[in-house]
């Protein structure tokens, strides 16, 4: 990508330089925190969005007992998520609610324990095993195209389509097991990441145990999904014909080194509920908004579904299809810079450090946010355009490495991206050869920042044949 100008980027209060040469932070003024607050938890991308445009690349928030302190260059994403990783942990509340849902999973554990499980997971997303789910993948496309075309001409909720398709990808290959007994785990999961969201706008002031609404669906939620763990454990401790490759026997094979019985079960627990979270909500969400992309962008649809039909014909798609099908690439990478599903990566700095010259106190809470990078005026031209030409093989190179980071970045980046990558590729192409999409909404979808970006209230659009 070409730098763009960015003169509509410069900061109306830049910094300061203190005494000594350090600079002083910028940010909104101490009486703006009641607003602050209304802001992060309605409006969580608005509020990193206005700041950036107002303050430039670094601001700092001083919100009560709290004080967020928010970079927003790739020479910063890169010492905080890559260079210095090892100095910055999970953070901004968010650490103790994810525990809370994720238990200490791969998500949310830090250092040997964190390392340990890393080791043991990643052979299940090892490219060579990941491309012998492409049949699976395909096949659940197939059962999507089955049910859109019985709706054909109908409006259908194609957000919560693609969450089933994940959700049932996800079980079929990773877990070896069929999820669709699990229905209710998706409003489950909406109920605890409510709560994790809550709890980071509140800065955990409000005691878990208050018998509020929230809490008790928070912990009825929790128990269904400890609850579907359970009966995932128990169906395959009882055998179910598996080779014994999958994550799941993987994960039992682990646990069965471990002596104590709570421990056992606890170390399961987190990693079958990381799993089961993230293995689907951010490919989930990724479709839905490239539908939604598509729909408003009738010549990229088109231009996709000709690709599809191309390559595919009628067939059903292989592993090797995916370098065939650069242009629906191109469509799910600009549709993650737009709206990246993991759209803020808080962390917590463990001891003082220093970054682009700022000073950062030991224990200060950190936003990186691949939203507002990805939007960055100094590294994309045009950046809210949706322009899936910025990722053809001919085009210009992205101006800076950690100007687009979809999956993470440094050690922690995604285990999954390329099954995403994967299952996203395939099942846009299969869609589009057969359908087009109609956004019927009475008005344009609203991103909702929660532990991944959803569209908040679901997407619904007519199906027509393409």
């Amino acid at each position: 990508m070409t730098i763009a100008n960015g003169a509509d980027q410069t900061p109306k209060n830049p910094a300061r330089r203190a005494a000594g040469g350090r600079r002083t932070y910028p940010g909104p003024p101490p009486w703006a925190t009641p607003a602050l607050l209304r802001k992060l938890w309605g409006d969580r991308l608005g509020l990193l969005s206005d700041a950036a445009r107002e303050y430039g690349d670094v601001v700092r928030f001083a919100m009560g007992p709290k004080t967020l302190y928010f970079f927003n260059h790739p020479d910063h994403a890169r010492h905080v998520l890559a260079d210095n990783a090892a100095n910055y942990h999970k953070g901004l509340g968010l650490a103790e609610a994810r525990r809370r849902i994720l238990g200490d999973g791969l998500l949310t554990s830090e250092g040997e324990t964190w390392r340990g499980q890393r080791r043991v997971i990643s052979p299940a997303f090892r490219r060579e095993r990941i491309a012998g789910f492409t049949g699976v993948v395909a096949e659940a496309g197939a059962q999507l195209t089955q049910r859109l075309e019985a709706r054909s001409g109908n409006v259908v909720d194609v957000a919560e389509e693609m969450t089933a398709l994940t959700m049932d990808v996800l079980g079929r290959t990773l877990l070896d097991v069929d999820l669709s007994p699990l229905s209710f785990l998706g409003s489950a999961f909406e109920a605890t990441q409510e709560q994790a969201m809550f709890e980071m706008v509140t800065l955990g002031a409000v005691p878990l145990w208050l018998p509020l609404p929230r809490h008790r669906r928070f912990r009825a939620a929790k128990r269904q999904i400890e609850d579907a763990v359970r009966t995932l454990v128990a169906s395959r401790e009882r055998g179910t014909g598996t080779d014994g490759s999958d994550l799941m026997s993987v994960l039992l094979r682990v646990a069965e080194r471990e002596q104590d019985t709570d421990a056992r079960w606890r170390g399961l627990r987190d990693q079958i509920i990381t799993m089961l979270l993230a293995g689907h909500e951010t490919t989930a969400s990724t479709l839905s908004w490239a539908w939604y992309l598509l729909s408003r962008h009738p010549e990229a649809a088109e231009r996709l579904r000709a690709e599809a039909v191309a390559v595919l014909g009628d067939r059903t798609p292989e592993y090797a299809d995916l370098t065939r099908l650069p242009y629906t690439t191109m469509v799910i990478q600009e549709t993650m810079r737009l709206y990246p599903a993991v759209w803020g990566l808080p962390r917590v700095a463990l001891a003082a450090d220093e970054i682009g010259g700022y000073p950062v106190p030991a224990g200060a809470d950190i936003m990186i946010s691949p939203y507002t990078l990805h939007r960055h005026r100094d590294f994309w031209d045009e950046p809210d355009q949706f322009r899936p030409e910025r990722f053809a093989s001919d085009a210009p190179a992205v101006a800076h490495r950690y100007a687009y980071i979809p999956f993470g970045a440094g050690p922690r980046v995604c285990v999954g991206s390329h099954l995403g990558m994967l299952e996203a590729t395939i099942i846009a192409a299969m869609v589009a050869r057969r359908f087009r999409f109609e956004f019927a909404g009475p008005t344009d979808p609203v991103p909702e920042a929660m532990l991944s970006l959803r569209i908040r209230g679901g997407l619904p659009v007519r199906v027509r044949p393409a």
